[in-house]
């Protein structure tokens, strides 16, 4: 079967005075359509650069990367922006609103710089925020919202251009606790209705609401599985290493 992310023997390198350092170290990843997947790790793990090349917002040094079975590892700026349009829908932090447009207009947003029709846009942006309970505020400004409305604005948005992929950059790093577990349940609802959603976080607890916990420690791969597995969360100790090696 075909995967719908697959990232061969990826590597990321990149010069550091007279060192380089490896950014990725030989990743494999594969994720299947339908997999709420999170890519965990602390700051300088690789997760941030493994979420760019799976974004599309980079390309390895060497390695490849297909994205439903196109080979994107090697492609041009434009040709990665017209997949990235296409295929991929993106959550981030800190929401990405443009304060002068309404909730609307900016879930219509992508789908402009897509070139859909103006009145396909409009149907597909108001049934996206159907989908995140916000069509009642489709003509406020965003800062007319709270910030767990802005951020499942910033859903929607991702929704409405029906990506083949959601890549969630740290969702609720800029909520509080309440609002954040707020948002995590819009995803796995989204999820459960068929998305495929790659969830990028350092937070184990975070981590935990997907299925499926991939973590990075040093450009590698060192845990891959079930989330709900108490190896996902612990990170194997220096010392237990070595004794391991020995």
């Amino acid at each position: 079967m075909e995967h719908l992310i697959e990232l061969k023997d990826i590597y990321k390198i990149y010069p550091m005075g007279e060192e380089t350092v490896h950014a990725l170290d030989g990743v494999n990843i594969t994720i299947d359509q339908g997999e709420f997947v999170a890519i965990v790790g602390s700051s300088g793990s690789g997760k941030s650069t493994a979420m760019n090349i799976i974004g599309c917002l980079d390309v390895p040094t060497s390695g490849t990367y297909h994205l439903g079975g196109v080979d994107v590892s090697t492609m041009e700026d434009d040709q990665q922006a017209d997949i990235r349009n296409k295929m991929l829908g993106f959550i981030f932090q800190q929401y990405n609103l443009i304060p002068k447009l309404s909730v609307l207009e900016n879930v219509e947003l992508p789908l402009l710089y897509a070139g859909v029709p103006a009145d396909q846009r409009r149907e597909r942006a108001i049934r996206s925020l159907e989908r995140v309970g916000l069509a009642d505020k489709k003509k406020n400004l965003p800062s007319q919202l709270s910030g767990g409305q802005q951020q499942r604005v910033s859903i929607a948005r991702a929704l409405a251009g029906d990506p083949s992929v959601i890549l969630a950059d740290e969702p609720t790093g800029a909520l509080d606790s309440k609002t954040g577990r707020e948002v995590l349940g819009f995803l796995k609802k989204l999820n459960r209705e068929g998305d495929t959603v790659v969830l990028i976080t350092h937070d184990n607890s975070i981590a935990v609401k997907a299925d499926r916990i991939i973590r990075l420690q040093d450009g590698k791969v060192i845990y891959d599985g079930d989330a709900h597995d108490p190896r996902a969360v612990v990170q194997p100790d220096a010392a237990d290493e070595e004794v391991e090696a020995v």
